[in-house]
């Protein structure tokens, strides 16, 4: 006697089911607290701003200017001549 290994099925009847459902609703939720979790993580990031960085620089190139006259200062003679 033949016992086939298989039903045969059938594509009109044959669905996901709620273990598929369960599955997406599942990864939904995991997605969800991810990237709650991430906004929260990027906003704790202090990042500079665009102004601050701006200042800063022209905070650097202004202590440059005012280190390079002590720097002269400094070299200079009691006469007033720099040194070579």
């Amino acid at each position: 006697m033949f016992v086939p290994l298989a039903i045969p099925l059938n594509d009109d009847t044959v669905t996901p089911g709620f273990l598929g459902f369960g599955v997406v609703v599942a990864l939904g939720v995991a997605l969800f607290l991810l990237l709650r979790s991430m906004n929260k993580q990027i906003s704790r990031i202090q990042a500079p701003k665009e102004a601050d960085l701006k200042q800063a620089e022209w905070e650097r190139a202004n202590l440059g200017r005012a280190d390079g006259d002590e720097v002269e200062a400094a070299t200079a003679e009691p006469n007033g001549k720099t040194a070579d």
